[in-house]
Protein backbone atom coordinates (compact mmCIF):
# COMPACT_ATOMS: atom_id res chain seq x y z
CA UNK A 1 0.00 0.00 0.00
CA UNK A 2 2.83 2.39 0.83
CA UNK A 3 4.47 1.78 -2.55
CA UNK A 4 1.26 2.73 -4.37
CA UNK A 5 0.97 5.95 -2.37
CA UNK A 6 4.61 6.75 -3.11
CA UNK A 7 3.94 6.01 -6.79
CA UNK A 8 1.02 8.44 -6.80
CA UNK A 9 3.16 11.12 -5.16
CA UNK A 10 5.94 10.60 -7.72
CA UNK A 11 3.42 10.74 -10.56
CA UNK A 12 1.93 14.00 -9.29
CA UNK A 13 5.39 15.54 -8.86
CA UNK A 14 6.23 14.45 -12.39
CA UNK A 15 3.08 16.01 -13.79
CA UNK A 16 3.88 19.22 -11.94
CA UNK A 17 7.41 19.28 -13.33
CA UNK A 18 6.22 18.67 -16.87
CA UNK A 19 3.58 21.39 -16.60
CA UNK A 20 6.17 23.83 -15.25
CA UNK A 21 8.52 22.95 -18.11
CA UNK A 22 5.68 23.57 -20.57
CA UNK A 23 5.01 26.99 -19.01
CA UNK A 24 8.71 27.85 -19.25
CA UNK A 25 8.69 26.76 -22.89
CA UNK A 26 5.63 28.89 -23.65
CA UNK A 27 7.23 31.94 -22.04
CA UNK A 28 10.48 31.40 -23.92
CA UNK A 29 12.45 30.95 -20.73
CA UNK A 30 15.91 29.64 -20.05
CA UNK A 31 16.54 26.40 -21.93
CA UNK A 32 18.70 24.99 -19.17
CA UNK A 33 15.85 25.29 -16.67
CA UNK A 34 13.45 23.91 -19.25
CA UNK A 35 15.63 20.84 -19.77
CA UNK A 36 16.13 20.24 -16.04
CA UNK A 37 12.44 20.48 -15.13
CA UNK A 38 11.38 18.51 -18.19
CA UNK A 39 13.82 15.66 -17.61
CA UNK A 40 13.16 15.45 -13.87
CA UNK A 41 9.41 15.64 -14.46
CA UNK A 42 9.58 12.82 -16.99
CA UNK A 43 11.71 10.66 -14.67
CA UNK A 44 9.35 11.19 -11.73
CA UNK A 45 6.26 10.64 -13.87
CA UNK A 46 7.40 7.41 -15.51
CA UNK A 47 8.88 5.97 -12.31
CA UNK A 48 5.65 6.73 -10.45
CA UNK A 49 3.49 5.14 -13.13
CA UNK A 50 5.80 2.12 -13.23
CA UNK A 51 5.63 1.76 -9.47
CA UNK A 52 1.85 1.91 -9.50
CA UNK A 53 1.59 -0.66 -12.31
CA UNK A 54 3.99 -3.20 -10.79
CA UNK A 55 2.72 -3.06 -7.21
CA UNK A 56 0.04 -5.58 -6.32
CA UNK A 57 -2.74 -5.05 -3.82
CA UNK A 58 -2.62 -7.59 -1.02
CA UNK A 59 -6.11 -7.71 0.40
Amino acid sequence: MEKRIFGVILTLLGIGGLIYAAVLFAEGGNYRQLAIYGILGAIFFFSGVGLIRTTRDNV
